[in-house]
């Protein structure tokens, strides 16, 4: 592993849209097995070229840029994903958004019908838990 790490001195590496890239890639690998679809393996291909250049890439200050990008654009769909799996995974408590700023607050469920106070924006409304 000595070698590895020798290798990877003074790289990039893994980031973000690296590992977004790459799932890019096996989804697209998936994709080219079915009928009529052989082209996805040439473009599954430059994508997993893409990423490993990246990875591999000795210019931090351009991979930075491109995965601060990428962050821009997917920030809200990964944040709605997370929030998601959070109430899911949440029983004792409901979850509502202020109709002012948009913030997410936690009550406890149970509690029949109760004042909900934003702390961002300071507005009151109520709901049922």
């Amino acid at each position: 592993m000595n070698w590895l790490r020798r290798f990877m001195y003074g790289r990039y590496g893994g980031d973000q849209l690296s590992w977004f890239l790459l799932a890019v890639y096996v989804l697209l690998v998936v994709l080219s097995g079915l009928p009529h679809l052989e082209l996805l393996s040439w473009l599954a291909l430059a994508v997993l070229f893409w990423s490993f250049y990246r990875i591999f890439s000795r210019q931090y200050a351009k991979r930075r840029a491109e995965n601060a990008r990428f962050l821009t654009l997917a920030g809200p769909a990964i944040r709605w994903c997370k929030m998601r799996r959070t109430i899911s995974r949440d029983k004792e408590h409901r979850y509502f958004k202020c109709p002012n700023c948009g913030q997410y607050l936690r009550v406890p469920r149970g509690k029949g019908k109760i004042t909900v106070n934003c702390r961002n924006c300071g507005v009151s409304f109520e709901e049922k838990s």
